[in-house]
């Protein structure tokens, strides 16, 4: 019986390892452990419900205004008596996040085999996104295990003197919980405000883009919505209580913007199924939003997915409010610029990364 830990603590996360939670579950001589961080707290619960995946531990980290050094002192101390008490064969992390980092850093301490879920994105700057690139690097250097999205992502690792034998091209998990969560019937009381209305769905929350650069980015959002009577916007807000502030600031009082809590993962999954275009400083709505059709516009100076800007998916508009304000303006007014990356194909899989994983885990 072979004995495979997941450990995650972000929303972000939990979104792509639920649906690997719930493949490895169903597999026989496979017994699986779930171990939350708890580094966001009542968004990462309502993806678990979402799912219904139930962790075996938690370890609660999350605290107010809590800073890098409490995550991980937190995920350290906690993960080394989890490790301990289970031994597991395989701990699997995700992607950048500081849990994930620390988390590997726990089983590297303990001589645990660490497989690293969303292998291999870079920018190539440590300090951008941060501290994401750095985590993810660090990740890298200790995994047993490389599962990278896509073959650009592969070959990253590969050019670091990573073993061709450790690295895995799965496609991205983000991908299969899509297949879980999109219904075609689905209501919600903001959709039916937009109704009838080009609907464009934003998130801002990253951490680089504090301050000035967000503030930016969401006047030129504010200008075009107030100049195109036939769009409606729809933010949901990160808990940060930083960029809730800003957001109130810079876009409070249009009737045609809505400021909303952040929304369940089923939720989120079908208001950007049923958006016109994205706008967006996050990571895996790169992803997402292309599977289902959707341009994105990444309001970021660089990007760890740049095969979505090559397909034509994505197209990175860094933070100036000029950039931004003209390049959303352009998708609004040119419908062949519009359908170019509606249209193009999406890079990040098929939806059955999770099924190459636990074949790969099953395997060995």
């Amino acid at each position: 019986m072979k004995n495979v830990m997941l450990v995650f603590g972000t929303r972000p996360e939990a979104i792509k390892m639920c649906p690997l939670v719930r493949e490895l579950q169903g597999r026989e001589g496979m017994r699986t452990v779930v171990c939350v961080t708890g580094q966001h707290r009542r968004m990462l619960d309502s993806v678990l419900c979402a799912f219904g995946v139930v962790p075996d531990y938690d370890l609660d980290i999350m605290k107010e205004r809590q800073s890098l050094f409490d995550i991980t002192a937190g995920v350290l101390s906690g993960m080394r008596e989890v490790l301990g008490r289970e031994r597991p064969d395989v701990v699997l992390v995700h992607g950048d996040t500081s849990s994930a980092f620390a988390a590997a850093l726990a089983c590297f301490y303990e001589h645990i085999p660490v497989g690293h879920v969303e292998a291999g994105l870079r920018t190539h700057n440590v300090w951008r996104p941060y501290p994401e690139e750095f985590n993810r690097e660090a990740v890298g250097l200790v995994a047993r295990y490389h599962f990278a999205p896509t073959r650009e992502a592969a070959q990253n690792l590969l050019g670091e003197g990573k073993e061709a034998s450790t690295v895995y091209v799965t496609g991205n998990t983000a991908i299969d919980a899509l297949r879980f969560t999109v219904k075609r019937e689905y209501a919600h009381s903001e959709l039916t405000w937009a109704r009838g209305s080009r609907l464009i769905l934003i998130t801002a929350h990253r951490r680089e883009n504090l301050g000035e650069p967000m503030r930016g980015m969401l006047r030129a959002i504010r200008r075009v919505t107030e100049e195109y009577p036939d769009v409606k916007v729809i933010y949901p807000v990160h808990m940060n209580p930083l960029v809730r502030e800003i957001a109130r600031a810079e876009l409070s009082g249009c009737e045609r913007i809505h400021l909303i809590r952040p929304l369940d993962v089923p939720d989120f999954h079908n208001f950007l199924a049923r958006s016109y275009l994205v706008l967006t400083d996050s990571g895996g709505i790169q992803e997402e939003a292309p599977s289902l059709g959707k341009p994105v516009l990444v309001m970021r100076r660089e990007t760890e997915r740049p095969e979505g800007v090559r397909a034509g998916t994505l197209r990175l508009v860094g933070t100036d409010e000029e950039t931004v304000y003209e390049n959303f303006k352009r998708l609004l007014e040119d419908r062949a610029a519009y359908e170019a990356m509606a249209r193009a194909t999406n890079p990040y899989g098929d939806g059955f990364a999770c099924r190459r994983i636990a074949d790969i885990l099953q395997a060995e």
